[in-house]
């Protein structure tokens, strides 16, 4: 399945500007990271990354994106991944409005603002991908 979603992404040329590919510390996540950079033909950094273990906060995570200068892909878990959507689109971690199925795909690009509680980067959603439906789903969703 994973094949496919990069597939995916190479077509619609989502990912062309990504610079690195953070991964959580569990082997499965650095082994699809690497599976994505192969299919995708990235030359990237491949990252393991710190706080993206399934029950890590998302909030170091969240502060390492709003000081990262260039795109990221970020392969981990849920539940954090969704709590860490979240936190970027809404400034808070409830209610989660995130939440992926395996192989799901986000797409998540800052706007510009600042979120007022934490003083980090507003994001929005630009899209979803999910492997459930086959379908994308497009700018401005909350899931």
């Amino acid at each position: 399945m994973t094949r496919q979603v990069a597939s995916f992404l190479k077509s619609s040329g989502a990912v062309s500007s990504v610079r690195a590919v953070w991964h959580s510390p569990l082997a499965r996540a650095r082994e699809t990271a690497e599976l994505l950079i192969k299919e995708l033909e990235l030359d990237v950094l491949l990252i393991e990354a710190p706080g993206l273990l399934p029950t890590d906060d998302p909030a170091s995570v969240a502060d390492r994106l709003d000081n990262a200068s260039d795109p990221v892909m970020i392969v981990g878990h849920e539940p954090q991944l969704g709590v860490l959507a979240t936190t970027l689109v809404r400034g808070k971690t409830r209610p989660v409005v995130f939440e992926f199925k395996k192989t799901a795909v986000v797409a998540l690009e800052r706007t510009g603002g600042r979120h007022k509680s934490t003083g980090r980067s507003c994001w929005r959603c630009d899209g979803i991908f999910s492997r459930i439906t086959g379908q994308q789903q497009g700018p401005g969703t909350t899931a």
